[in-house]
């Protein structure tokens, strides 16, 4: 073979390879997932589950496309992880609730379209009662792309195991405001006692925070920190 010949040879091959990662893990292929992600419930048996995007209660105020059960994946290595918040959260009588965790980019795709439809405000009391619709995009509530959909980013709260009580955190989820931001000052003691509580217990464990919103953590060290997946929750 002529050193030509194997350059080009070289070459297809390496188009090959490029175009069938794509397709395992790129945005517009909804697949099965992938061996290295794991169902929260058989990892934690005692987690709550809340998966806000299955129903109604959300701030599209209907289902959402790609959550065709109310279950939540993640890594593995980020399952593995919250398991240790479990069991550490346990010997105080507290547990956790979960309320999203990996999120299909068909999903994600699906709020940049509501997103866009400003006369649809059916939640808009609830979820953002002081920001214009048009604004969600430059206030980064919405985005084209979310950690989630890289499968180790999580949406969570504090319970009593006890009662199923959740702790209060000044805010309820996926509220667009001020008041959700980690800094914000105008909570009470309490408030930002428990909220301090679920950030260090996540700190120790691996997950690092995100400033603007109190439920949402990821896996510092995730892996897939560049592959956004599209396959269905089911």
């Amino acid at each position: 073979m002529t050193p030509l010949l194997r350059l080009g040879t070289a070459l297809l091959l390496c188009i090959l390879c490029s175009c069938t990662t794509r397709q395992l893990a790129g945005p517009d292929q909804p697949l099965h997932a992938p061996g290295q992600f794991s169902y929260v419930q058989k990892v934690i048996p005692d987690a709550v589950l809340d998966i806000r995007y299955f129903g109604n209660d959300n701030f599209t105020g209907r289902p959402v496309p790609g959550y065709e059960k109310p279950l939540a994946i993640l890594t593995t290595k980020a399952a593995s992880a919250l398991l240790q918040v479990q069991e550490g959260l346990k010997k105080s009588g507290l547990g956790i609730k979960i309320f999203d965790a990996y999120r299909p980019q068909m999903a994600v795709d699906h709020f940049e379209s509501w997103a866009k439809v400003l006369d649809d405000t059916l939640t808009k009391r609830k979820f953002y009662p002081d920001v214009d619709k048009r604004d969600l995009f430059k206030l980064n509530y919405i985005a084209s792309r979310s950690g989630h959909t890289r499968g180790s980013t999580v949406d969570l709260t504090l319970i009593r195991l006890q009662t199923g009580e959740e702790l209060d955190m000044g805010s309820h989820y996926d509220f667009f405001g001020n008041i959700s931001h980690h800094a914000y000052g105008g909570i009470s003691a309490s408030q930002k006692a428990n909220r301090e509580l679920l950030r260090n217990i996540m700190a120790r464990h691996g997950f690092r925070d995100y400033k603007e919103e109190w439920w949402h953590y990821t896996l510092a060290d995730e892996p897939y920190p560049d592959t956004y997946f599209n396959f269905k929750v089911q």
